[in-house]
This record gives C-alpha cells, sequence and structure tokens, in this order.
C-alpha cells in the first residue's frame, strides 16, 4: 500500500495550475468570435478558425483544474483537520464567489447590454437590474449569472460534499483496488465521467461531472502507482491523444461536430497525458511560478471582467481582427496582472479576490 510523506509539495500540480489559468486568457478572447450558437458577453460575430481553437483546449482545461484539486486536497487533508479544511474553503472559495458575483460580474452584464441593447445607464441602474432579473442565468442578456464564478461556486460544493463521500470511503480503503488497477481502466474512467455530465447540468457546466473529476483525482491520480503506470505508458498515450486531437480540430472545422461523448473520452485522455507528463517533467519551481502560485487564484477571478471590459473598447477602436484578438488577449493578461499587483495591497479588497 503507498505511503504518502506528509509536507511533500508537489511542484508539478502548481506549474499545471498556472499554465490553465493563463489559457483563459485566449480561450476567452476567442469566445468574442464563437461560432457554437451561443453569444459571448461581447460577440463579434462566428470565426471557424478561432472557434476551432477553443475546441482545440476546451474540452480539457476545466476538467484539468477539477483533478488537480482533488489531487491536491489529498495532501491538504493530511495537514489539515475537516474544521480546518472546511473554513479553510470558506475562506478562499465562497466568500470570493459571493463578492466577485456582486461587484465584478455585474460589469460583465453591464457590458453586455451596452453592446448589444445600447444601454447607456448607471452601473448602480444594471447592477439592480442584474439582482432582480433572471433568465438562463448565461448573463449575456444583462440578467444574473454567477460569470466564470461558477467554477469557484462548484468547487465549494464539490469540496464540502467529498468529506463525507472521503469519510465512508476512505483512501487507504480504495489505495489496494486502485495499485491494481491497469492503464487501460484508467483509461476507461472517462465513462463515469461521461455520464455524470448530464448529472446536474446548467448551461453546459455540470456538477456532477466535476465532482466525478474531483473524486478520480483524489483517488487515483493522488496514488503514486497509479502515476507511474501512466508515465511509463506516457508515449503511447500521448500520441493517441495527439491524434484524437487532430481529428476533432478537423471534424469539428469542416462539420462542426463536438459530440459528448467523443469531447468527454478525447478531454479525458488529455488530462492523463498532462498529469503523467507534468509529474515527470514540471515537478520544480521557478521565480515566475512561486510568483504565479500566488497570483494564478486573483487572476482567474479578476480576468473575464477585465477581458470584456477591454474587448468593448477595443473592438471600438480597432476594425483588423487578428490585431483585436492579439490586443485583447495581452492587453487583458496585463490589466489583469496590474490589477492583481494593486489589490494585493489593498488589505479589505485582497480577501475578497482570495489574496493570500
Amino acid at each position: 500500500m503507498e505511503r504518502q510523506k506528509s509536507g511533500i509539495r508537489e511542484y508539478y500540480i502548481d506549474n499545471l495550475r498556472n499554465f490553465t489559468i493563463l489559457l483563459l486568457f485566449p480561450v476567452h478572447t476567442f469566445m468574442v468570435w464563437n461560432d457554437f450558437g451561443t453569444r459571448f458577453y461581447i460577440w463579434q460575430g462566428e470565426n471557424k478558425v478561432l472557434s476551432t481553437a477553443i475546441v482545440l483546449i476546451n474540452p480539457w482545461f476545466m476538467p484539468l483544474l477539477f483533478c488537480l484539486a482533488g489531487i491536491s486536497v489529498r495532501y491538504a487533508l493530511e495537514k489539515r483537520t475537516t474544521k480546518e479544511f472546511v473554513m479553510e474553503r470558506v475562506h478562499k472559495l465562497l466568500v470570493p464567489f459571493i463578492c466577485g458575483t456582486i461587484f465584478l460580474v455585474p460589469f460583465q452584464t453591464l457590458y453586455a447590454r451596452k453592446y448589444f441593447y445600447h444601454y447607456n445607464g448607471s452601473f448602480l441602474d444594471n447592477w439592480k437590474y442584474f439582482f432582480t432579473h433572471f433568465t438562463d442565468f448565461s448573463g449575456y442578456d444583462g440578467a444574473f449569472t454567477p460569470g466564470h464564478l461558477w467554477f469557484i461556486l462548484y468547487l465549494f460544493v464539490i469540496s464540502v460534499v467529498s468529506l463525507g463521500v472521503f469519510h465512508f470511503v476512505p483512501y487507504g480503503r480504495m489505495s489496494a483496488y486502485i495499485e491494481k488497477m491497469p492503464v487501460f481502466g484508467i483509461v476507461l474512467l472517462f465513462v463515469p465521467v461521461w455520464l455524470m455530465y448530464y448529472v446536474g447540468n446548467f448551461g453546459g457546466f455540470s456538477i456532477g461531472k466535476c465532482l466525478a473529476l474531483y473524486l478520480i483525482g483524489y483517488y487515483v491520480l493522488s496514488n503514486r502507482l497509479a502515476m507511474e503506470k501512466l508515465k511509463r505508458n506516457l508515449i503511447w498515450l500521448g500520441c493517441f491523444c495527439a491524434a484524437g486531437t487532430i481529428g476533432s480540430l478537423i471534424v469539428y472545422y469542416k462539420f462542426s461536430y463536438y459530440g459528448d461523448c467523443w469531447v468527454n473520452f478525447i478531454g479525458w485522455i488529455t488530462v492523463i497525458v498532462f498529469i503523467a507528463a507534468g509529474n515527470r517533467f514540471l515537478n520544480w519551481k521557478t521565480g515566475f511560478s512561486e510568483y504565479f502560485n500566488q497570483a494564478s487564484y486573483p487572476i482567474y477571478i479578476l480576468h473575464q471582467s477585465i477581458l470584456v471590459v477591454f474587448a468593448y473598447y477595443v473592438l471600438r477602436i480597432c476594425g483588423i481582427l487578428w490585431l483585436q484578438v492579439l490586443v485583447i488577449c495581452i492587453g487583458s493578461f496585463l490589466f489583469t496582472v496590474l490589477g492583481y499587483c494593486i489589490i494585493r495591497h489593498i488589505p479589505i479588497v485582497k480577501k475578497a479576490v482570495g489574496v493570500r
């Protein structure tokens, strides 16, 4: 049975998380031109190339975050009591979610109303509208939405609910079974991930799927013997992942096909390839990673509100597509980092956006 020494820092988790957070800037920039049949807060029209680029990333980048969260909590619970863990989740997740929903997300809906409906009222009037109108929770019409903070809300709920699962099914009881699981068995875990996609699905954001990924991260991907098996098979897994991703891009670009089963399958393969490769090649720290470990979570909370506002004004003054894309992506990143650098020095505000 596996034994894990408490206090060991798994740097690859931080590095993969940081990489994924950075990807949010191009992904949400490309959403301004998505052709998925749904608008973004700012939507300039359909572009097949940019939409296909989203298909390259979308199947795995949020699932990767939930798996990494599951792995992390395995180590966190070795050093914290249940009460300490819950209080930490409240301060780190619930408080920023509430504050962000009140003060940040309404800016996104304000600029959506400006862009689509030529709204010219005050922020206060929009703020009142935001909390008194409920439609499909997308927020693209200015009505209430948790916006990109759905991730934080889901993670908080899953973190608390999973404590009951961990109590009745302890990691130690499962580890012997996990260690006997072949690599093909780990690959087949995409089946419960796919099936759970249909549980608690709100606008494509499934709390059931996120729970499945979190639990797999906790029980399976944190297991050292399971990880060693994945690393030994990394070459063929990586080749299969690359071939499947290329196939997905071709099929989507030519036929706009984005089937649930295939997307969940190729997304899961990509997740385990990234985690195994990260464990092998990214288990180190640098000055940048040390800085971004502190910055990535507040940057996640701030990024979309800043990007939406930035996109609104860029599209008004620039008419060249690729210049628009570059300016929105790079400019929103720089302004978000600047916002983080300012907020981290304001005691009350920094707690509201998760700055440690």
